[in-house]
């Protein structure tokens, strides 16, 4: 599942580096370069593959710009398998790796009360579908309007 990423290997002027041309762009306008693992820390799109590409070896830098990425190798290195880590940039689910189901992705939450807690008066059938803990967070906030709005 998920869906590859279509990439285009681009000639380079300098040598030891590689130029990919995506069909999605990860940056928007923006240019983002990273060295190390620890530059490239949260889940924007650019930091994931600079992540991947350093831990998959031979490169000492990442620079994305927009639909753009541009791979700086080490000395010695060849960037053997470096088109398919952004390939399978979006590819979550790997062959032989059965994905979870919709009812293992949902947690159980706990039915509201077929009562309210002013008076018993019974909820309405939407009302009953709603967590409790929304209609309790709910009722608070009405609660704290009506106290500052007199």
């Amino acid at each position: 599942m998920g869906q590859l990423v279509g990439v285009t290997e681009k000639a380079s002027s300098q040598p030891g580096t590689l130029r990919f041309e995506l069909n999605r762009t990860l940056s928007g306008q923006g240019h983002e370069r990273f060295s190390t693992v620890e530059e490239a820390r949260g889940d924007r799109p650019s930091a994931v593959l600079a992540r991947r590409l350093i831990d998959h070896g031979g490169v000492d830098s990442v620079h994305v710009y927009s639909n753009i990425v541009t791979v700086e190798l080490s000395r010695g290195s060849t960037g053997d398998g470096l088109g398919d880590v952004v390939t399978n940039l979006y590819q979550y689910w790997l062959p032989g790796v059965e994905p979870p189901s919709f009812d293992d992705a949902q947690p159980e939450e706990a039915a509201a009360p077929v009562t309210s807690g002013e008076g018993g008066e019974e909820l309405s059938a939407a009302a009953q579908r709603v967590p409790a803990h929304l209609l309790e967070r709910s009722k608070a906030a009405k609660e704290r309007w009506a106290a500052k709005n007199g």
